[in-house]
């Protein structure tokens, strides 16, 4: 086949175009996934966030039970 011939020049064309199409679309993908990544990244710092802020809540609420206990008067306590 000569690289002239009119069925060459659309084939590499054809070629071309799908290969800028392949590509465009695993940058898309990539970016994607980097950002998906990111977000999940993010909500885990969140759920550690979160898990401390209840574990020092629920601290202070049994240091408030206990001084609650502490402050009821002897005759009342069962």
């Amino acid at each position: 086949m000569d690289k002239t011939d009119p069925k060459t020049v659309q084939d590499l064309n054809l070629t071309s175009v799908v290969q800028t199409l392949l590509q465009q679309m695993q940058n898309k993908f990539q970016t994607m996934s980097d950002q998906i990544i990111g977000r999940i990244d993010d909500m885990s710092s969140h759920i550690d966030d979160l898990e401390k802020n209840i574990a020092d809540l629920m601290t202070q609420a049994r240091v408030e039970e206990l001084e609650g206990e502490n402050k009821i008067p002897a005759t009342q306590k069962s």
